[in-house]
Formats: structure tokens, sequence, C-alpha cells
């Protein structure tokens, strides 16, 4: 299926190095703050401030991507985001740098997070047809190929930081966006304008739609509490390897990375699966599962236990993932996909930034035992109401699509 297509081969070589480039930022970029500052707290706010945007400008970006299409949206994203990280490291080395400036240009970047995520989706329906098995699959191979930049960019980070600094990992970052821009635009060719309708009119089509799906609509709210608690995880391994871990930028790279090692075997098997099983059962099973191995973070270990927790934890989120995708953009007319998967990725991530920021400010309070002890919970129930929804809508059908050409 992707051996041959050329669109998909563009895509997952922009994503490898992209995502690349964005997991070492990822780690770089809230290690930098943490170092500095000595604050858990801000480093918090840091990477709330990246996703933030997405539950501001998310809904709007689908009207962008409707008008733009998906490749031309892609573009622009990259297109912007490289220029915006160069700026932090120049304003480190003109010693023009605060944490404002690092707010802001992080704010920015995140600006562009929604409709490159949602475009690229986006894309592999146009490319593979309108099977959702197909669908499936094809993002199982992509979360697979974005695995692995969960492997290799954690740890790279952690190599450049300790030879040299963070702000020089973001100039790498900067760079791989480059790189996108330039594969995108020479070798995908899917992502074209959809035909509007008049269902898919105005900038609220896409909750309207989720809004009387009686499957998408529960289980979007869902994945809104699931995120607020999920987003804490990402501070907390942060705080782990600052703590408890001796303040080590290798540790840090090799726990993210951990999860990368799960989440690609994750990946594989999803792979596979998505061709034989029912897909919501999948899913379902996979986000009951999925927060099991976290209840070991509270207990004091060796950091390689540590990395194998983690990738435990890792192994289920393609398998919640890929299925989901599939099911909703093939269960989404055509003309309002760019608005529902942009209202879906606003909705789903709403409580994201508040995560960040209840986790560090958490951490200047409580220990890190009693922070995993109710990342680890809260998933628990959380993933037991997710896979409720899934199970007791699954048969429902979808919203009715009464959408007609829209008057020229």
């Amino acid at each position: 299926m992707i051996r041959h297509n050329r669109s998909l081969q563009g895509l997952i070589a922009a994503e490898l190095v992209s995502f690349t480039g964005s997991s070492m930022t990822f780690v770089a970029l809230p290690w930098f703050v943490l170092v500095t500052t000595g604050s858990i707290a801000k480093t918090g706010w840091v990477l709330a401030a990246e996703m933030l945007p997405i539950a501001i400008f998310g809904i709007p970006a689908g009207a962008v991507i409707a008008r733009l299409g998906a490749k031309r949206t892609m573009l622009v994203a990259d297109a912007a985001r490289g220029p915006l990280l160069m700026a932090l490291p120049i304003l480190k080395w003109t010693g023009n740098l605060s944490f404002g400036a690092v707010l802001a240009v992080t704010f920015a970047v995140g600006c562009f997070a929604a409709p490159y995520m949602s475009s690229s989706r986006l894309i592999i329906p146009e490319a593979v047809g309108d099977d959702e098995r197909g669908v499936a699959q094809v993002n199982a191979v992509i979360a697979g190929a974005n695995q692995l930049t969960q492997i290799l960019g954690p740890v790279l980070a952690g190599v450049l930081i300790a030879a040299t600094s963070p702000p020089v990992v973001l100039v790498v970052d900067g760079a791989t966006y480059v790189f996108s821009f330039l594969a995108i635009l020479l070798f995908v060719r899917a992502g074209k304008r959809v035909e509007q309708t008049q269902e898919s009119r105005g900038l609220l089509a896409g909750l309207k739609f989720l809004a009387h799906d009686r499957l998408l609509g529960p289980v979007v709210l869902a994945a809104c509490g699931i995120n607020l608690v999920a987003q804490g995880l990402i501070v907390a391994v942060q705080g782990l390897a600052y703590f408890r871990y001796g303040q080590d930028a290798h540790v840090v790279g090799y726990l993210f990375a951990a999860f990368g090692i799960g989440a690609l075997a994750g990946a594989v098997v999803a792979q596979q699966l998505a061709a034989k099983v029912d897909l919501l059962k999948l899913a379902a099973i996979a986000i009951v599962a999925m927060p099991l191995p976290l209840w070991l973070m509270s207990v004091s270990m060796p950091w390689e236990l540590a990395m194998l927790v983690l990738a435990c934890f890792g192994f289920f989120t393609p398998l919640v993932n890929a299925p989901l995708i599939g099911v909703l953009t093939v269960r989404t007319p055509a003309a309002l996909r760019p608005k529902v998967m942009t209202a879906v990725m606003t909705v789903a991530t709403l409580a994201g930034p508040l995560g960040f920021v209840l986790a560090g400010e958490a951490l200047r309070y409580v220990s890190l035992t009693a922070v995993f002890v109710a990342i680890a919970a809260g998933l628990t129930v959380g993933g037991i109401v997710f896979a409720t929804v899934l199970l007791r809508n699954r048969d429902a059908p979808p919203a009715p699509d009464t959408s007609v050409p829209a008057p020229a």
C-alpha cells in the first residue's frame, strides 16, 4: 500500500525527520527551563504554552484547512515553525532570552500544531481510499514511524545537551522543518481542497457533527479527561530525571525514548491487528490496560527499570489511537473531515495545558510518589470510562449526512 504510494512516502519521510527534531526539542526545551531556573512549575508552564493554542485555535484551524487544503496547510506550518524555533537560540546567544520570550515563542510554535497534525491525517484517506481498516493500518504504520522519532529524538537530545547545550538542539529542530517542507512540496500529491457542502459551512460545523454522533461525541469528551491526566505524566518524568536520577540529561532522554520503543512495538502489533479484529474492541481493551504499568512508577527504582515501565505504557498507545483514527476518519463525511478532525483534536486536548500546570505545581508541594499514584489512578478510571463509552455505542449509526453541494 505504501511502497507504491508517493504521497504516503513523502508524508512519512517528512514526519520522520521533523518529528525527530520535535522529539529532541520536547526534551531539550523543558530541560533547559528546569536546569536554568530550578523550577518544575515553570517547566509545566512551558509545556502548557505549546499545547494551549490547540485548545484556542483548533476549531478555526479546520476552516483554514478546508480553504487551503491539507497539503498547503502543512507547508505553511513548516515554513513558520522553522524560523520561530531559530529565534530562541538567537535570543539566548545574544543575551536577550527571558522566560516570557520562551513562553511567547513556544505558544507561537504551538499555533501551527493543530492544523499540521489534522492535515497530515486528512491526506491518508485521500491517498488510500475510504476504508476504515486501510486508514487504520496506514495510521499504525505512520505511528510506528513517529515512534522511531520518539526513540531517536530524546536520545539524541540527551547526547547533544550533554555535549553542547539545549539551544543547539533547537537549531537542529528548526532545520528539520525545512526538510519536511521540501519533502511535502516535492512528493505529496494528495491534500487538495475538499469540495464544501452546505452542512460543512460554518466555524462550528465539526463540533455540531460530533454533538450529533452517539459514538464520536462521548468518546471525544472522555479523551479530554484522559488527556488532563496524561499530560501530567510528561512533567512527572522530567521531574523524575531531575530529582531522583541526579539531574542527568542522558536519563531524561532514555526515559522518553523508552516510551517510544514501547509505542513502536505497539504500532507494529496495531498494524497487524487492524486488519483482523474489531477496531473499537481493540481500542477499548488497550486503553484499560495502558495505565496499569504506571502504578509501579510510585515505587523508587533504578532508571533502567523505569524505562521498562514506560515502554510497557507506551506499547498500548498505538493500539488505542490507530483504530480510533481509522473509525473517526471514515465515519465522517469527506467535506466535514477538516473541521471534525480539528474539533476532535481541540476538545481532546482542551484540558492538556491544565494537566501540565497542575503537575508542575503539584510537584512543588507533594512527592513524586504521590504524583505518580494520582496519574495512574486518574488514567485507570479514565480508561474504564472510555472503554465503556466505546463498547456501549459501538453499534450506533453515524450522525446523518444531510449535506448537499453548497450553492456557488
